[in-house]
């Protein structure tokens, strides 16, 4: 099974808490979606108040969770699950260390004895067996009997009843079997491992390498189940809908109110043509496009206040909306600062070449984190302001032409740092 490091893996959509969790393997099934829309739920407004027990609360979540896996599967090529352990110096870092090596030394105190404890050794050689058996592919019958057989706890019991295992046979046995499974990356990890003698801290790194072994089986899970959930997505993610309406019928509330009130900004934009216009019959209702509506709805999302909750639809897309509105913001204001600087001395700099894209870089970096909340809007427009002024005049001066004076460096800085203000008359014009 060919893996790179940074292979994007595929995990079962339907089974995300295994594949995030254990990051093992998991199968895939969808189930289609023949319904129209004359089946789905009535309108909570009409219908009666259900209530919801826990188990279809957790179902609904489920389902949630399912369909939100599978969507950022198939839209972001960059997703693959990271083995990620909890930093040394944190409480539950400290706290996993400390029963982790209670563990291990407890083991070692029962190896030591005379004659040694193999109790919880075969428990350990037991778990490893599981996990490698859930790496092999179906109709892997050979190497599946012979783990079964090498590894047999029962057998092994037997032995260690007549203090007869051979418990650095058996880990070289597993060593050597996570050899032939594991992905390319881990082939320095197995060396590692035939290298270390201490049998304690050899079944303790054997752990270590068999989850780093389920992320990448479950990465390249991922990376298979990638293409057929892209041809299927929109298919899929009906039908989860679906599922998670006959849970919890107001499941899609915030998406009604969201269609709602692009509605009625429609209707109120046509009624504010048909009074503009003379002899339009004031008693004819307007006919609204379903496709302005949905347009509207989505440019609603470019302003949208993310501290309430997103419409149930766009959940799964939730991060890449901020990141595109953040995005939003920052070419605006990039633009009123182009546009203010052109008015201010456009004739002087108008033969300059590639002078806006040199107000850009001046721009971008001083606005690189405006949308955290200790960014501060004012100072960063003062900078740019101050920096712009210096490369107007570098600019003019090159070209043998008069600086700015006093009064209009003030003006220009001024004007820009008034881009902050609500109502600024740039800032709103290139807003619309």
């Amino acid at each position: 099974m060919p893996l790179n490091d940074d292979q994007n893996s595929d995990s079962d959509s339907s089974r995300l808490s295994e594949s995030t969790a254990s990051s093992s393997d998991s199968e895939y099934s969808r189930q289609s979606f023949n319904s129209d829309s004359s089946s789905k739920p009535s309108s909570p407004a009409s219908s009666p108040p259900k209530t919801i027990t826990f188990d279809e609360l957790m179902a609904a979540a489920k389902n949630l969770t399912d369909l939100t896996l599978a969507h950022e599967i198939a839209v972001n090529a960059n997703f693959c699950i990271k083995h990620e352990d909890f930093p040394q110096n944190s409480f539950a870092g400290t706290v996993k260390q400390i029963v982790h090596k209670a563990f291990w030394d407890h083991l070692e105190s029962e190896l030591n004895e005379d004659p040694p404890e193999y109790e919880h050794a075969i428990k350990l050689f037991e778990e490893i067996k599981e996990i490698l058996l859930s790496f092999l592919t179906p109709g892997a019958n050979r190497i599946q009997n012979q783990i079964c057989e090498v590894l047999d706890t029962d057998l092994i019991r037997q032995q260690a009843e007549h203090n007869a295992v051979d418990i650095h046979g058996l880990a070289n046995y597993i060593i050597n079997t996570m050899g032939k499974l594991c992905a390319p990356i881990r082939d320095n990890d197995i060396k590692q491992l035939k290298a270390t003698d201490n049998i304690v801290e050899l079944l303790r790194q054997i752990f270590h390498v068999l989850d780093l072994m389920k992320v990448d089986m479950a990465n390249y899970t991922i990376q298979n189940l990638r293409p057929y959930l892209q041809r299927n997505l929109v298919d899929y993610e009906r039908t989860k809908f679906q599922e998670i309406l006959e849970e919890t019928p107001s499941a899609l509330d915030l998406t009604t109110e969201w269609i709602k009130e692009s509605i009625e900004d429609e209707l109120s934009s046509s009624s504010d043509e048909s009074s503009s216009s003379p002899g339009a019959d004031s008693s004819s209702k307007p006919i609204i496009s379903p496709t302005l509506v949905l347009n509207n709805g989505y440019l609603k999302l470019l302003q949208w206040d993310y501290r309430k909750t997103i419409p149930e639809t766009l959940i799964t897309d939730e991060v890449r909306l901020q990141e595109l509105r953040e995005k939003l913001n920052q070419l605006k204001i990039i633009a009123c600062v182009c546009l203010i600087t052109n008015n201010m001395v456009g004739a002087a700099i108008v033969d300059v070449p590639d002078f806006a894209d040199q107000l850009k870089r001046i721009c971008v970096p001083l606005l690189e984190d405006m949308n955290k909340k200790t960014f501060d809007f004012k100072e960063a427009l003062n900078a740019i302001g101050v920096q712009i002024c210096s490369k107007v005049n570098m600019s003019l001066t090159e070209r043998g032409l008069p600086t700015l004076n006093a009064e209009m460096e003030s003006n220009l800085m001024g004007q820009i740092a008034h881009i902050a203000e609500e109502n600024n008359p740039v800032s709103s014009l290139i807003g619309q």
